[in-house]
């Protein structure tokens, strides 16, 4: 991950280059800290005020074999438009401002407040970045699971879908995105900051919620992230369905009955293009990597290892989980009470 480090641009890297201040990127650091995915997609400005315009090549010259003194007809590759929109998340945080001189370091307290405001927008994110549905929630950004939700053939991205075989609605995902520009990639509008944006609005005066003709000195600070996600090649992710949680927990026991995850992973990675410039992760949620990390004490067991991932501009320790040297990320977001996806299915 070192070498693509510098040549993608990570939420951290972009923050850098837009605030001189420092403050983004204080506040890019805290977000890397909770959710790893924010670490490892590369951030590009959008060509359009609320989203980005991608042009993407939908089908190629085939050639004409001919003979002596026999032409050919003039032939063209065609492309289509996919429009993708950003959403835009806000929260405001209201403190005391008595409250926050007690300690005598207001604004010591203010920031130690306000990370409560900084993880829960980068929670509502990451939840976005997998289940966002703008058919269901018009203010949000399409997700990955909006986008790859069918088995079979019906879809184009019906195959980069790999069945876990469970049957229930207790069922999971992994997920395994190669990141790229030009392939899968975060978005911010036009014109506008990368990340979370903060502003202080220092003291304001304003109602007091528990009493109606009261009023509160309060000091306000105002959050703002924009962005989405960007899905050029529809090749460059593969979710892996259907994992039954219940069985999976049976993993290493005598009566193991969980999915062949690893199989799976397996031919998830053989789904992708060739990986040149590529940046190819492996999603899960704790559950998952937990099982997962209970499949590598197999002796027998030579794809999985731990190791650090040199490079990232955020501290991490050196126990990353990988499969075949690919990254294995823990995304709560993830949930465990997924239903089942069937050829039938459609975004929900």
């Amino acid at each position: 991950m070192g070498a693509l480090s510098a040549i993608f641009p990570t939420l951290l890297d972009v923050a850098r280059a837009t605030d001189p201040q420092g403050k983004i990127p204080m506040i890019a650091e805290v977000l890397q800290e909770y959710n790893d995915i924010l670490d490892d997609i590369p951030w590009i400005e959008g060509n359009l005020p609320t989203g980005h315009l991608s042009v993407i090549r939908t089908s190629k010259p085939a050639g004409t074999w001919r003979s002596l003194n026999k032409g050919i007809q003039a032939s063209k590759s065609t492309v289509g438009q996919i429009t993708n929109t950003c959403g835009m998340l806000e929260s405001l945080s209201h403190i005391d401002c008595d409250l926050a001189s007690l300690n005598g370091n207001t604004e010591a307290f203010r920031f130690s407040q306000d990370r409560g405001h900084i993880e829960g927008l980068s929670d509502t994110m990451s939840d976005t970045l997998i289940y966002g549905n703008v058919s269901v929630d018009p203010e949000q950004f399409d997700g990955l699971a909006s986008r790859y939700f069918s088995l079979g053939t019906t879809y184009t991205t019906s195959s980069q879908m790999i069945d876990g075989g469970g049957i229930g609605s207790d069922n999971t995902s992994i997920w395994l995105v190669g990141w790229a520009p030009n392939k899968v990639y975060g978005i911010y509008p036009k014109g506008s900051k990368a990340g979370l944006v903060h502003e202080d609005d220092g003291k304001i005066t304003i109602s007091d919620p528990n009493n109606s003709g009261y009023f509160l000195k309060v000091y306000q600070s105002r959050f703002q992230w924009k962005g989405g996600i960007a899905v050029d090649d529809y090749r460059y992710v593969v979710r892996i369905c259907n994992i039954d949680v219940s069985a999976l927990l049976t993993a290493g026991d005598t009566s193991d009955t969980s999915a062949n995850i690893i199989k799976m992973m397996v031919m998830a990675l053989g789904n992708l293009p060739p990986r040149a410039g590529v940046r190819p992760v492996f999603y899960m949620n704790k559950t998952v990597q937990t099982m997962l990390a209970v499949k590598m004490l197999d002796k027998s067991n030579v794809w999985l290892s731990v190791g650090e991932i040199k490079g990232s501009p955020v501290f991490r320790p050196d126990d990353t989980l990988k499969f075949q040297g690919v990254p294995c990320r823990r995304i709560d977001s993830i949930l465990n009470t997924e239903s089942r996806i069937t050829t039938a299915t459609t975004p929900s």
